[in-house]
């Protein structure tokens, strides 16, 4: 992993560092990211607390809580889901998508599969790099 990452929301009004990443990268299923995050399963990440901090803009965000002392922290211009946490756990959950560099290690798991969309299939479909031909 790079010695720190930093990462942004969309609009680029709010932005975050990370010292390290302290528990792998996953992909969860469950219903509740698929909502907030408007696709199949959202990318996260465990970093301690004392290995992130706001770079500029923490005055931006908005805080939903999705279930009970779940609070998921958003840009309140742009939308970008940035990090999620449990008040009283050690750790926050940023949102892998919204680094700016690659994180340095691979997904190492997936989790709520059990929520995975009917339509969800990875398999005999046709892949583009950009823009399909005619587009």
């Amino acid at each position: 992993m790079p010695e720190t990452l930093t990462g942004s929301c969309l609009c680029g009004a709010i932005a975050y560092q990370i010292d390290s990443i302290d528990i792998p990268i996953g992909h969860c299923h469950c219903r509740t990211c698929q909502k907030a995050h408007a696709a199949p399963f959202a990318s996260y990440a465990g970093v301690m607390r004392e290995n992130f901090r706001w770079l500029r803009g923490e005055e931006l965000l908005s805080t939903y809580e999705s279930s009970p002392g779940k609070n998921r922290h958003f840009c309140s211009r742009c939308g970008s889901q940035l990090l999620a946490e449990r008040v009283g756990q050690p750790h926050v959950i940023p949102r892998v998508a919204t680094l700016d560099q690659a994180p340095g290690q691979m997904p190492q798991m997936h989790i709520w599969c059990s929520h995975d969309l009917p339509w969800l299939a990875y398999e005999d479909q046709s892949e583009h790099p950009e823009w399909p031909p005619g587009r």
